[in-house]
């Protein structure tokens, strides 16, 4: 593959042919007369690929995520192989056990012949695109991680199994928990959507909010891409490694996805018996499959680990204790297509052909939230659950189970599923809320809908605080303007701060000493936020983590008052003390009781730092951070928000994004955390998506 490059300065033939696709983009997409590949990036390391057909665009995509991510594309396809041990030590052989337990790499070539002729191709040229970009960069990466190559279609669709399935719907944490292990600490995943009608906007056009929370490394890494090629303008966020943005916008429609909770993963016990377990009266035998890895040592050479992976009826066998074989039936094993719906996503023209991509069921969770050039907007609650007695809360718990009447592999079809078009309200929310809080007053009745699909109410909402204020700051607006829509996705008002401030600095009048008096002071001087010249926050913050964020606020949610409970404190004298506590820690560590957030709190990605802007979700803030403790008392961001992109769905949709961590994972690349003083700043960047934008920023050129 031949590979020109040129800088800023275009000259030529490049001039005609950009003013060609700048021309060409007003009437449609752009194919080119000699059918080249062209990848502009821009000045934010942001690549727009133009290519003549679909498969040529895979191919430049790959190539690109190679460019920009080229260490962790291999790391994750290693990981995904079950090879990490054998590549790199026993660090990862924790993952290669995890990844064969889960027969994650013989599954992925069911799901790879599965697969239509043209999703096959795409994934095909995916894979060599990447190859092909190693090839002829031969210094790019570290021998260790080279060995990797070459990339194959199956590697990918290892990748997005492992991710979508046992990293979203299960993970290695409740498994272990399952095993009866203590698991490693789990950092957050959360998300905000917001949908937003034409009738409550000053332009008469939808907007829309994409604002997951993901870790900021790893396999939730996002990257930010434009696909543009006939039939197809899509410009969006792809988890690194993956063809296919998981969330973005084309010319018509746009859509984003949150966690949601729908239990939909079953946990059972089955009683041990000679031979096998108990199963309808009699001993069925467990279906066996033997895994090896290989061992890295530190001198060169390998050992080998050898083990017996169990399979039942009920899913696979994590664990054997107390005569009781523990396993998990995860949802979609069998579900391959789920690549194919992502990009049947993206080239969907209007919300009939949206909900038919979703309609196939290839993906097992997720709210989708949607808004579209038509003026629509659209709540999904997607889960793949299967129709079983018992409440949404009792399928959290583990069964027993002995028989095939217990067991019911059938699915909820997409029609019973809750999804919301068009409310009254002019607006739609979910911050993991469940679906009855989706707009509000709610239109959607739990009541109407099977109870083992979601959580009855608010009060289960594992961010009860995040979805209020999320509420709140949709809650009776009209002629919203773009520039009011951005200020409240920057909202970082601490929802906890609001409801306990008042009552403990009144508290601190009457029962604090000295020092108590003096934090209820810088309290009461708090702006409530978490910007990085808030004072008072980390004071609250250290104050509310060390009782427990959700054990501080007394009795409990109230459907009379949904936004506003639970309300007050739980134990004054014990709060009371523990402020007293936290403000001498504060005054001695910091010498500043009102030190500033951002002083304390920052963010660090590659040579880039910046003090943070946001909080824990926990704190009620809708703009989310999680921290991490680091050197000198300090704290750092490690996930939270990750991509955000708002959009306006105008005669041709605007919209204004950023990724927080920049656009590159390389190490030496200048996009690694780029980004950052953007968002510590409440700043975005513009989404510029055709040629004349693109020419005006243009960092390279690339033609394939």
């Amino acid at each position: 593959m031949l590979v020109q490059i040129r800088g800023k300065l275009r000259r030529g033939v490049g001039l005609v042919l950009l003013f060609v696709l700048t021309v060409g983009l007003g009437i449609g997409n752009p194919v080119w007369a000699n059918g080249k590949t062209e990848i502009f990036w821009d000045s934010w390391g942001v690549p727009h690929i133009f290519a003549a057909n679909e498969t040529k665009l895979m191919e430049a995509f790959g190539w690109a995520q190679a460019r920009g991510h080229g260490d962790l594309l291999l790391t994750l396809y290693g990981e995904a192989r079950g090879k990490g041990a054998e590549y790199w030590g026993i660090d990862y052989l924790d993952n290669d056990q995890y990844v064969h337990t889960m027969n994650i790499p013989r599954r992925s070539e069911v799901w790879l012949n599965a697969q239509t002729p043209a999703m096959r191709r795409d994934l095909e040229s995916f894979a060599q695109g990447i190859n092909n970009y190693f090839q002829q960069h031969p210094d790019f990466s570290q021998p260790s991680l080279r060995q990797v190559l070459p990339i194959t279609a199956q590697d990918v669709v290892a990748h997005v199994q492992r991710l979508l399935l046992f990293e979203f719907v299960t993970n290695p944490q409740a498994v272990a928990s399952l095993a009866g292990q203590i698991p490693e600490a789990n950092v957050p995943i959360a998300s905000n959507a917001w949908a937003i009608a034409p009738k409550q906007t000053e332009s008469g056009h939808g907007l829309l909010l994409i604002n997951p929370h993901l870790p900021w490394g790893g396999q939730f890494r996002l990257t930010e891409a434009q696909l543009v090629a006939p039939g197809m303008d899509l410009t969006g966020a792809a988890f690194v490694g993956t063809p296919v943005p998981a969330m973005g916008f084309n010319n018509d429609l746009g859509w984003s996805l949150t966690v949601n909770y729908p239990h939909n993963v079953g946990k059972y016990a089955l009683t041990l018996a000679e031979g096998g377990y108990e199963w309808d009266g009699e001993v069925k035998s467990f279906d066996r499959r033997n895994n090896q890895v290989k061992i890295l040592q530190g001198n060169g050479s390998y050992q080998t680990l050898q083990w017996e992976a169990l399979e039942s009826v009920t899913g696979i066998v994590v664990a054997q204790r107390g005569g009781n074989a523990y396993t998990l039936k995860i949802p979609g094993l069998d579900r391959s297509g789920a690549i194919s719906q992502f990009l049947h996503m993206g080239k969907a023209k209007t919300l009939e052909q949206f909900e038919a991509a979703w309609q196939k069921q290839q993906i097992p969770m997720f709210n989708v939230l949607y808004s579209d050039r038509q003026g629509n907007i659209f709540y999904l609650y997607n889960t793949l659950t299967p129709i079983r007695e018992g409440s949404w809360q009792d399928w959290d718990r583990l069964q027993p189970i002995n028989r095939s009447a217990d067991l019911n592999s059938d699915y909820y079809i997409y029609e019973q599923l809750p999804k919301l078009t068009n409310p009254a309200s002019g607006w739609l929310q979910n911050s993991n809320d469940p679906p009855w809080t989706s707009t509000f007053p709610p239109e959607l009745d739990a009541a109407d809908y099977p109870p083992s699909l979601a959580a009855p109410d608010l009060s289960f909402a594992p961010s009860l605080l995040r979805t209020q204020r999320s509420i709140k700051l949709l809650k009776n607006n009209s002629s919203l303007t773009f520039e009011q829509f951005k200020q409240k996705v920057f909202d970082s008002q601490m929802e906890l701060g609001d409801r306990i401030v008042p009552l403990l600095v009144s508290a601190a009048k009457v029962l604090a000493n000295p020092i108590g008096i003096e934090a209820a002071e810088v309290l009461q001087a708090w702006d409530k936020q978490a910007n990085p010249d808030s004072r008072g926050a980390v004071l609250f913050m250290l104050w509310a983590l060390t009782i427990g964020a959700d054990k501080v606020l007394g009795g409990q949610w109230n459907p009379a008052d949904p936004l506003n409970t639970p309300s007050g404190m739980a134990d004054i004298n014990k709060f009371m003390a523990v402020l007293e506590g936290v403000a001498a820690q504060v005054k001695f560590l910091y010498d500043d009781l009102a030190i500033s957030w951002g002083e304390v709190v920052q963010m660090q990605v590659g040579n880039f730092t910046a003090p943070a802007n946001g909080a824990p979700s926990n704190l009620g803030s809708f703009r989310v951070l999680a921290l991490s403790t680091i050197a000198n008392q300090r704290f750092q961001a490690v996930a939270g928000d990750s991509y955000l992109s708002l959009v306006e769905f105008a005669d041709r949709p605007r919209g204004q994004s950023i990724l927080v961590y920049g656009n590159a994972s390389q190490p030496d690349s200048p996009h690694n955390g780029d980004q950052l003083e953007l968002y510590s700043k409440n700043q975005l960047r513009p989404v510029w998506r055709s040629p004349r934008e693109i020419k005006a920023h243009l960092e390279k050129e690339e033609i394939l």
